[in-house]
């Protein structure tokens, strides 16, 4: 015993020294009598960044393993506002920022749900979830505001060397006065933000791995090589007139005449970071205009992707390119805007979703290259994008950021019980400012989301002419506002504005363009019924939205032919369920042949789907006893192989409601005793084989090979994140007694590859299903 507690006490004295040590750097931030105190350890160091902001507020980073990264605002108070100024060397806080109000940061999110009792010495010191265990984005980086009182001897270094450390913002400025003009910049000086100017990098030891980092924040997939000569300084020692003649009067540089500021210098990127901010460089100190004698301003030529290539020429060779490689293997669906949105692979011929175990910024950025965006702002985890269908195909995706393809990255093979559609991979991309939100505003709302449509043609604001006015239309108008998807397309909304004109009308859109403008439309001959303000187009936004997803193996399981008895179909008559050939029907004598399949149809999106007209417009039907709250929700049509229609039946209209959810997802609507109506997201909605009107009438049809297709959300009344995946076709043979279903799936190249919606034309084989 003796000799452990000899060997005990030296270790006890330095355990307390060390304790000791700790307590004076962390406790450097309390008020202290005058004297020298020191800001916290390296162990946690805080910032403030963003922009605009004042020295005293800002987003919150906290340096922690060697790497930045920020705070989630979920469940942020002032108590946590309190500890963070106080490390920062304020006295207290007076408020607290949501919702990235200082800006989107960079790289990991470090903490979320803090929940600080407001004396703890560090933010480390408050509960919270763990070190980078958050389930936020960077759209929800908390920031604070800070009393501008400084805490008595309070060493500021912590402020002022961190934030002469961080790039906030870069841009390429292009310097030919036609490039000024012309978006995307593809080709300029770069710049970075500095204080409330813009400051120029030294080119000395700048290579295209640099260029490749800023060519990916400025949206695009790849650099190329510049004409540095072009760019060149010409020497102040030859004369005015010969520098002009190098460079052409109207190609002369900025760089001639205006003086510059440098800012970095010695930047060296591996060509895989995401952001400028994360390579190694130097700042420049004292007087940086004389900086970089030897060099010039940092210059950066990029390639833009097929979405934003500029002049025919260029855009002839993408296509060629697309054309050589065929049918893309890895796609993103459910975004609301361009360039984002979850991450799904071609594999088998079969479209399929990825497993967000270790998906980083690295990985995400190679899926942004691939399809010609710039590099990865997020990676996004948990289906943050809505969950997919299908097969998973990959696991541990594992890039280093210099592949051409996902598929070049190494990754592990899925099975069932690894993952499941909770935790889809997603990503946001950088992509290159185009401008088309200066372009069109709103007017008239109660929220920024919401208002009667105003676009500029020329010079001159306008509305636009509500005649077709529909959600794929107005699905435009709000990703050109930067606002989401559209809830509903709306012309009800009240003057707010001085803007009386019409300038657009006869807009026609497929519901993918960025701006209104690519959509068809009449150009300068203009055509509209009603030209008053009070009909112009007008939209409702939303950061979010459904997705409707139909069961298909279950009309498979379920399809089967029933000759029904006419005396049994007066309340399907009434509600218009049955062919038109029934009217001439001999009633209540004979009967009718149906094709009768169960429908399960899935809320898969963001948001829950509800039905577009209110309660005081939903149709009571005595017949089946509940109201129906939408005219059209689902087609089911029987159509010959080459698209000909044979047969057709539709809900008329729809109850809707939740008939069951997924584990731990709570039923929200139900028909019954005039309930609310719609589908919550993970629930779904069945519609069983024997009920009234859940068939195709085919007693007409002869004998032969048809497709069945069912589309749900047929004419777009309500608002999902992809419409792509609304049909359902099945192939199914009919030999005048019999039916034979099979298969069945999303339709529209949706879930097989085009070369597998080839194969399913072919008819390779046939299921029992017997006349009951």
């Amino acid at each position: 015993m003796g000799g452990c507690s000899s060997w005990a006490r030296p270790e006890l004295l330095l355990l307390l020294l060390l304790l000791g040590s700790a307590w004076l750097r962390v406790g450097s931030a309390q008020p202290t009598p005058p004297g020298p105190t020191h800001p916290p350890g390296p162990q946690l160091r805080v910032r403030l960044a963003g922009y605009p902001r004042k020295h005293n507020e800002g987003r919150v980073e906290v340096f922690y393993n060697e790497e930045w990264g920020t705070i989630c605002d979920d469940d942020f108070t002032l108590g946590n506002a309190h500890v963070l100024c106080r490390h920062l060397g304020f006295v207290a806080a007076t408020g607290w920022a949501h919702s990235a109000k200082y800006g989107k940061g960079v790289g990991r999110i470090w903490l979320d749900n803090v929940n600080c009792a407001g004396n703890e010495k560090s933010i480390g010191d408050c509960k919270h979830r763990g070190w980078g265990n958050s389930d936020c984005s960077h759209e929800e980086d908390a920031g604070v505001v800070c009393k501008d009182e400084r805490i008595p001897g309070f060493k500021d270094s912590n402020v002022i060397e961190t934030e002469q450390s961080h790039v906030e913002e870069v841009r390429l400025r292009p310097v030919v006065s036609g490039g000024r003009r012309q978006l995307p910049v593809t080709e300029g000086i770069v710049e970075v933000r500095y204080k409330d100017s813009w400051a120029q990098i030294c080119d000395q030891g700048w290579d295209s791995h640099n260029s490749r980092v800023v060519c990916g924040m400025m949206g695009f997939p790849a650099e190329k090589k510049v004409n540095r000569n072009f760019y060149k300084l010409a020497s102040k020692s030859q004369p005015k007139q010969k520098r002009r003649e190098d460079v052409g009067p109207k190609k002369r540089l900025f760089t001639e005449r205006q003086q510059l500021n440098y800012r970095l210098h010695s930047v060296s990127c591996t060509g895989t970071e995401v952001h400028l901010s994360l390579c190694s460089f130097e700042f420049y100190r004292g007087n940086s205009s004389a900086a970089c004698s030897s060099g010039m301003p940092a210059v950066v030529s990029c390639v833009p992707g097929p979405l934003f290539a500029t002049g025919n020429a260029h855009k002839k060779k993408q296509r060629q390119q697309q054309q050589q490689q065929g049918q893309p293997r890895i796609r993103l669906k459910g975004g609301a805007r361009v360039g984002e949105g979850r991450v799904e692979v071609l594999r088998s011929s079969e479209w399929g979703t990825i497993c967000d175990d270790r998906w980083n910024l690295q990985s995400a950025s190679v899926v942004c290259r691939e399809l010609g965006f710039g590099s990865a702002k997020e990676a996004l985890t948990g289906a943050r994008m809505g969950q997919g269908t299908g097969p998973i195909h990959l696991n541990e995706v594992q890039c280093r950021g210099t592949e051409k393809s996902l598929w070049d990255c190494p990754s592990r093979n899925i099975t069932q019980e690894d993952c499941k559609h909770t935790e889809d991979a997603a990503v946001r991309c950088n992509i290159p400012y185009m401008g088309y939100e200066n372009l069109i505003r709103l007017a008239g709302g109660r929220t920024e989301f919401e208002g009667r449509v105003e676009v500029k043609r020329g010079s001159k604001w306008g509305t636009v002419c509500s005649d077709g006015w529909t959600t794929k239309e107005a699905m435009v108008a709000c990703r050109q506002l930067g606002l989401g998807y559209s809830l509903h397309a709306e012309t009800w909304y009240w003057d707010a504005s001085n803007v009386t004109e019409m300038v657009m009308s006869g807009v026609k859109c497929a519901g993918h363009e960025m701006s209104l403008s690519h959509c068809q439309h009449h150009g300068a001959s203009l055509s509209c019924r009603n030209t008053g303000t009070r009909f112009a187009a007008g939209v409702i936004c939303s950061e979010t939205a459904s997705d409707l997803l139909l069961h298909a193996p279950l009309v498979q399981e379920t399809a089967y032919i029933e000759d029904r008895p006419l005396h049994m179909l007066y309340c399907a008559a009434e509600e218009n369920c049955l062919a038109s050939s029934a009217r001439l029907a001999n009633w209540p004598y004979g009967h009718r042949r149906l094709l009768r399949f169960s429908s399960q149809i899935h809320n898969r999106g963001r948001a829950d789907f509800r039905p577009k007209a209110g309660r005081h417009s939903w149709v009571w039907h005595e017949c089946h006893r509940h109201y129906h709250s939408m005219d059209i929700f689902t087609h089911y049509d029987i159509l010959t192989p080459n698209g000909t229609k044979v047969a057709e039946g539709h809900k008329a209209s729809f109850c809707l409601e939740d008939t069951e959810c997924e584990e731990d997802v709570a039923k929200r609507y139900e028909c019954a005793n005039f309930g609310e109506q719609g589908i919550t997201v993970g629930c779904w909605d069945l519609y069983r084989h024997d009920i009234d009107c859940q068939w195709i009438d085919i007693t007409d049809v002869k004998p032969g090979n048809y497709i069945l297709q069912v589309v749900i959300n047929p004419n777009f009344e309500v608002a999902e994140s992809d419409f792509t995946n609304n049909a359902m076709k099945c192939n199914c043979k009919y030999d005048g007694h019999r039916i034979w279903v099979h298969s069945c799936h999303i339709g529209n190249g949706d879930a097989l590859s085009e070369e597998a919606n080839k194969r399913f034309e072919q008819y390779p084989g046939q299921l029992n299903n017997q006349i009951s």
